[in-house]
């Protein structure tokens, strides 16, 4: 009996002290809101709430870009003198959380909530429809304690981490000044974004920065739908993120293994297999919201089908390196058959302000949209560069100044490589929404006479040809291009290149072919989501230079780096017609590419020594005629190229790829010398890769 009535005592104090909770607690007071009813008044709050935010809050524009559909939610309070703070934000892109920020710091100073007459904070769970729409509050629905509950224990956790110095990882990456890696398959999944109808995009200088294309291109979103559910610490390291990612207010940074492990058959080689051992790392992160900086070393050995590895060996540097592994650099032998080849790649990226980026690291630059350059590629070694991109309006200017090196015997100064400079505009106007034109000039030059880097071409505005001829004629080797791109629909368009050398109008309406005519030119097509199925681009480009062109009469003013040609891989004294498709669902991917080329390539047979265009690296002046030169002279050779591969994205984070590729090759010159002769090979590959950059194969 005594504890009934201890128990009914206990139920009315509580049901007091709740009626009283309520009677003597009142809610924050907007100016608009007073002399409103005691029962009225968190209503009057909440609709003054939620016309702010509707009448304040503007879309970003990645959410209008992407159409996105969702829901906000806000936890914030309103403290005890009245102004108004964010606690926490629940939102599918950074940039909604921003502006929900900007918008509640704009709220106007109130009138605080009290509780038994004093001044208290007072805390609610807000959601904002996307797209917006002007809401009804229901103040039961806006503060659920369930809700409130949540987003307090994330809130917490939040807080937790910025007092250690770190916050949740959220992909900064994605709206960083980082470069995308330059790879043609992984720019095909957002090539179409940037090519619509209607954006004023650029996208020709490549690589591309982040923060250019996440403006048509939602990284977040689709990083989201290709994670795998896994809850084990080792699942999401290796299915979904980074091995080691950290984040601050201030900083971020990023660590992952390097892997590029493969093994293969050249069933035309006399050794058993083919293989590749890269290992290494790669470091990328961000100090504060404009600078950004990557790393990534590379130690490798492997041994190729023949055709490669005799192609390298054909590269040979000054001295007891016995290759230059195409693409890559100056190999070591490694055992008796295989190469030791190690990679260095970083760069440092600065945006001052909207309008330039400014990169200044070891790498690799390309300029054009087909899969071939004949103004700038990426099919050299890695070496020092400068660059400034500068965009407004409907221009994008681009300035590439780059340290190169020839390695030939017949360079070397006192036991070292020759050094050479190169320094190159690329203008890109979007005439109109559907038309691009490219201006393109650069100037070579090396360090004879004590010259050393020329500060005339620092000049970002300066037409090289008129420095060319201040400094004396035979002072550097000029060329011009131009490229254009026409969409003629969302879906398809076109490009192609131009570039000159040297040009004799007189030749030309003579009609002698002349040598002195050098130049090349490209025409491509892009179809995307062939035939209406999402995801398939489809992909013709043909090339055609003439020869000599890219080559100089003073031998070390070719358009060339580690003996390697710094456009297109060929050199020049060739056409080819490229056929590609590229194809990808969720985390699979597959790829094909065929090749069929023309090239003239030199006897080089002890009674034919002469040069017929094709090798960039010889002197010009060294020709059998000066009429008469076509396309393909010399030993004509015809060439076939096919790559198959199918393959499996592990890791959305890092590139880490499984994949299988099959690569046919025939190679059928019209004469034999001992270094062309006719080759057939069927290479077959498996391997594990990071995929980082392109590798070029189809010579």
């Amino acid at each position: 009996m005594v504890r009934l009535v201890v128990l009914f005592l206990l139920l009315v104090q509580f049901n007091g002290y709740t009626q009283n909770k309520f009677l003597n607690e009142k809610p924050p007071v907007f100016p608009n809101c007073n002399g409103t009813e005691i029962d009225s008044l968190q209503a009057c709050f909440d609709r003054n709430v939620f016309n702010y935010i509707y009448e304040n809050f503007k879309l970003p524009q990645i959410v209008i870009n992407e159409n996105y559909k969702g829901r906000i939610t806000v936890l914030f309070e309103v403290d005890k003198t009245g102004n108004f703070k964010v606690i926490y934000v629940d939102a599918f892109y950074n940039e909604l959380k921003e502006e929900v920020k900007r918008v509640f710091k704009q709220l106007p100073k109130i009138t605080p909530a009290t509780y038994n007459g004093r001044t208290t904070f007072k805390q609610y769970s807000i959601p904002i429809q996307i797209p917006l729409v002007k809401q009804t509050p229901n103040t039961t629905d806006l503060q659920t304690e369930k809700e409130i509950s949540k987003l307090e224990i994330a809130a917490k956790q939040e807080f937790d981490n910025v007092k250690n110095g770190i916050e949740p990882y959220n992909n900064k990456r994605f709206s960083s000044e980082l470069n995308i890696q330059f790879v043609h398959s992984n720019y095909a999944k957002f090539d179409r974004a940037i090519n619509v109808i209607g954006t004023n995009s650029h996208t020709a200088s490549k690589p591309f920065l982040y923060s250019e294309v996440s403006e048509y291109y939602n990284f977040e979103k689709e990083y989201e739908d290709l994670k795998k559910e896994t809850k084990t610490w080792a699942g999401k390291k290796l299915w979904n993120e980074h091995l080691v990612q950290l984040q601050s207010k201030d900083y971020w940074f990023t660590i992952d293994p390097v892997f590029d492990l493969q093994v293969g058959k050249d069933t035309d080689a006399d050794f058993n297999s083919t293989y590749n051992n890269t290992r290494g790392f790669v470091i990328q992160g961000g100090l504060g919201k404009k600078f950004n900086f990557y790393s990534a070393v590379f130690e490798s050995q492997g041994r190729f089908a023949d055709y490669v590895n005799r192609y390298a060996e054909s590269l040979k540097a000054f001295g007891p390196d016995p290759a230059i592994i195409p693409g890559r650099g100056i190999a070591k032998r490694f055992k008796t058959d295989s190469y030791d080849y190690p990679v260095a790649e970083a760069y440092l990226s600065y945006s001052p302000a909207k309008f330039l980026n400014i990169q200044f690291g070891h790498g690799k630059n390309f300029i054009g949209d087909g899969y071939r350059s004949l103004l700038l590629s990426d099919v050299a070694s890695p070496h020092p560069f400068l660059k400034l991109n500068t965009k407004f309006w409907k221009l994008k200017y681009t300035n590439t100044f780059m340290w190169l090196k020839d390695v030939r015997d017949e360079v070397v100064e006192d036991k070292a490589f020759l050094t050479k400079y190169v320094a190159n505009h690329y203008l890109s106007w979007n005439v109109s929404k559907r038309f691009n034109l490219g201006l393109f000039e650069s100037v070579l030059w090396t360090n004879s006479n004590d010259r050393g880097f020329d500060v005339n071409y620092l000049n970002p505005i300066i037409f090289y040809r008129a420095i060319e001829f201040e400094t004396g004629q035979g002072a550097g080797n000029a060329l011009l291009g131009a490229s254009a791109k026409y969409k003629f629909t969302d879906d398809i368009n076109a490009y192609g290149q131009f570039i000159l050398d040297e040009f004799s109008l007189s030749d030309i309406k003579g009609g002698e072919k002349s040598w002195k005519n050098k130049y090349g030119y490209q025409l491509g097509l892009k179809y995307y989501n062939a035939f209406k199925v999402d995801n398939l681009l489809l992909q013709v480009e043909y090339n055609r230079v003439r020869p000599y062109t890219y080559s100089h009469n003073t031998i070390v003013l070719n358009y060339g780096h580690n003996n390697q040609s710094l456009a297109h891989l060929w050199g020049a004294n060739f056409s080819e017609l490229i056929l590609i498709g590229r194809y990808r669902l969720n985390r699979w991917f597959a790829d094909a590419k065929f090749i069929f080329g023309n090239r003239g390539l030199d006897y080089n047979d002890g009674t034919d020594d002469y040069s017929y265009g094709g090798d960039i690296y010889r002197d010009y002046n060294d020709r059998p005629f000066d009429t008469g030169v076509e396309v393909g002279q010399g030993i004509k050779t015809k060439s076939f190229y096919a790559n198959l591969q199918a393959g499996y994205l592990i890791n959305p984070a890092s590139n880490l790829k499984i994949f299988t590729d099959v690569t046919v090759r025939n190679f059928n010159p019209s004469a034999t010398t001992t270094t062309t002769f006719d080759n057939n090979t069927l290479w077959f590959n498996f391997g594990l890769r990071t995929d980082l950059f392109n590798w070029y194969f189809d010579f």
